[in-house]
């Protein structure tokens, strides 16, 4: 009798995986579009609510915040109670939290509404990154995450131009209450079409028994393993770095830099943020085919992370040029990116592979962990600057501060220990 390992793949679990994947990463993608949103609405929050940048960004930053409180525990869940009933319940909390934000009559509100957008989609991650682990062969698992960011970042780029050209014809409160309703869609659609292991559809297991989850009761063992293991620290720390001045960049402070540095309409500058999240999106399944076809995971990495960090540079040195310019090297800092990601591959490979959720949301956290620092602490400098009268001077310490933490990343990559993936 052929093992799960050998048996021939069979064309109706193909099917029902595939299914299992694409009703999962419909709630991952709409996640995307609630982190980076405040970028393309951010002059309309300041309006309507009268708040400076360092409150702005703290609104914008509330979802990062319990995104990353949460990433563990995520994590645990993940590996327990397994990533169907998870991901079902944040959707619905998803769901109330943008409807409280749609209806916000305060930035207070506001951010209480963004907090609860938080909770409910801070499962969508860790939920994708067990399913690929217990569907899907080891070998594979790169190469899907590329797949993931992919479709995540195509949400964040309707979050880009085309949500500010819908703010045009409609509103930002009438954008987050369809949202609303489109997010408690996606929870039924993942209770009713998800299942945990392909055992639950009749079908033979794709590992062995210990490699699919965390036995109850052990969790606290497993999460210690994995804090213990020196091994998972340098891809949180090049998480912090790399994602978090990305997602600062990209998720709040790229359209009003361009805005008010080089004089662009929002669309435009819109368009120029949607640039580099289509860059991202390729990168990302790039990178995660170029890392499974190479079995390498650190010199990926370490290649993408120094390049991003450079491309910062004619940010910092101020270089103008034509609009077409700006617009592909936006495209190209994207492209570049994604190398990130692969410190979830690590997590998972450096790991005992029945703690995959946990190996994956520790890393994970050093996204939100640098976002949430940056997004504030950039409104914070904006602040001061238009305070002094130098709003120049505020933008330039502001992409330094963004250009530093892309340089800490991508010197952790340096740190970084790989265990080879099995065939």
């Amino acid at each position: 009798m052929p093992t799960p390992r050998d048996a021939p793949p069979d064309p109706r679990f193909v099917r029902a995986r595939r299914g299992v994947f694409a009703v999962v990463l419909a709630s991952y993608v709409l996640s995307f579009f609630h982190r980076t949103a405040p970028a393309a609405i951010a002059g309309e929050l300041v309006r309507a609510f009268s708040i400076s940048g360092a409150v702005l960004g703290t609104v914008a930053a509330t979802y990062f915040y319990v995104y990353m409180v949460l990433q563990i525990p995520v994590g645990v869940l993940a590996d327990t109670l397994g990533p169907r009933k998870i991901l079902a319940a944040g959707s619905l909390v998803a769901a109330a939290g943008s409807l409280a934000f749609a209806l916000a009559p305060t930035w207070e509100v506001a951010a209480a509404g963004r907090t609860l957008v938080g909770v409910g989609v801070s499962v969508a991650f860790i939920g994708i990154l067990k399913v690929s682990a217990v569907w899907f062969p080891a070998n594979r698992f790169a190469t899907l995450n590329g797949y993931t960011m992919l479709a995540g970042n195509l949400g964040a780029v309707a979050a880009g131009a085309p949500l500010a050209w819908a703010v045009g014809l409609a509103s930002w409160r009438a954008v987050f209450a369809g949202l609303a309703v489109l997010s408690a869609a996606i929870g039924a659609a993942i209770w009713i079409g998800v299942r945990d292991a392909p055992e639950e559809l009749g079908f033979a297991p794709v590992h062995a028994p210990s490699a699919r989850g965390a036995a109850a009761g052990r969790w606290t063992d497993a999460l210690r393993g994995v804090v213990r293991n020196p091994a998972t620290w340098p891809g949180f720390f090049v998480n912090v770095g790399i994602g978090g001045s990305y997602l600062s960049f990209a998720g709040l402070w790229a359209v009003p830099w361009l805005t008010e540095t080089r004089g662009m309409p929002r669309v435009r500058a819109a368009e120029h943020g949607s640039a580099l999240l289509l860059g991202v999106a390729l990168g990302s399944v790039a990178i995660g085919m170029v890392s499974d076809r190479l079995g390498s995971r650190r010199g990926v990495m370490r290649a993408s992370a120094w390049l991003y960090a450079l491309s910062w540079l004619p940010w910092l040195l101020q270089v103008r040029w034509p609009l077409p310019a700006t617009l592909a090297w936006f495209g190209l800092m994207g492209l570049l990116i994604p190398g990130f990601t692969l410190t979830w591959t690590v997590a998972k490979e450096v790991n005992r592979p029945e703690h995959s959720g946990i190996a994956t949301s520790v890393v994970n956290v050093g996204v939100f962990l640098g976002t949430g620092l940056l997004q504030p602490l950039t409104g914070w400098l904006l602040d001061r600057g238009r305070a002094a009268g130098d709003v120049a001077g505020a933008w330039r310490g502001a992409i330094l501060l963004l250009a530093g933490f892309a340089l800490l990343g991508a010197v952790s990559t340096l740190f970084v220990r790989e265990r080879a993936p099995p065939a």
